[in-house]
């Protein structure tokens, strides 16, 4: 798993590396509804070069199902632009016992593989319902970690009002939906979408809305951007949290593999 994540990388590097980079100006945002100009700006993500890739490192915790106890975690993805791409990579514990996995999207296309102890595959996902929903993590990432991006003409907008926005996000032929809510000072403080299903195995999934509320912001490498968030499913009988990250790094048009 960690050559497939350093040769997807390296492919996507190799690509990005040939494309020019351009400013954000306001210019670039007027079309957009109002809260999300504003939420731009707040970023600080005006006057800065546009994203063509970035490259985040989290901490935190993950669980499969209620009832269980959480994994603590470590992660490192990348996501490139051009052509929607995200390949993730986590660390976990579980009772002690190593657990490593990887996403990839790419080519509107997704899978997941987790194995323990880098040899027994527990989970294997990937088929149209792995797409759909990657797509809107593909989405969800643009949102909270790349908010330059939201300039892509992928993305259709409809204002609900001054602090509740309705988008699509095509990606090939799959289109999602996501409701994204602001508070007065212009930050994103949750994106809510039902076509991310859970699942625990990769063969059965359950369509549930999906929230990622954020807990914090915080000033990192000249922006302002969440640093903390919670995953959650909301099941017929109350809300899951299956996962809480925390923001430890980010770069913009990275060059090379770290």
């Amino acid at each position: 798993m960690k050559n497939t994540f350093r040769k997807e990388v390296t492919e996507g590097l190799e690509r990005t590396n040939k494309l020019k980079l351009e400013i954000l100006k306001e210019s670039d945002i007027h079309h957009l509804p109002v809260a999300v100009q504003k939420y731009i700006l707040y970023t600080g993500s005006i006057g800065k070069n546009k994203v063509l890739n970035f490259r985040v490192e989290f901490k935190g915790r993950i669980r499969s199902k209620p009832g269980d106890d959480f994994m603590k975690l470590t992660s490192v993805q990348y996501n490139f632009m051009d052509y929607p791409t995200r390949i993730f990579y986590i660390t976990a514990k579980k009772k002690g016992v190593p657990v490593k996995g990887i996403h990839v999207y790419k080519n509107f296309k997704a899978k997941m593989i987790i194995k323990i102890l880098g040899l027994f595959t527990v989970v294997d996902a990937k088929g149209k319902e792995m797409d759909q929903g990657e797509t809107v993590t593909v989405f969800n990432d643009m949102c909270f970690m790349a908010p330059a991006t939201l300039i892509d003409r992928n993305i259709e907008w409809k204002e609900v009002d001054e602090k509740t926005v309705e988008a699509k996000f095509t990606n090939g032929g799959i289109t999602i939906k996501a409701t994204l809510l602001f508070n007065d000072k212009g930050e994103l403080v949750n994106f809510i979408s039902k076509d991310r299903c859970e699942t625990i195995d990769g063969k059965t999934y359950y369509n549930y809305p999906w929230h990622t509320p954020v807990i914090s912001y915080m000033d990192i490498n000249g922006y302002r951007l969440p640093s903390g968030a919670r995953l959650i499913y909301e099941h017929t009988d109350g809300k899951f949290c299956y996962g809480e990250f925390e923001l430890e790094n980010i770069e913009y048009n990275c060059k090379q593999l770290k």
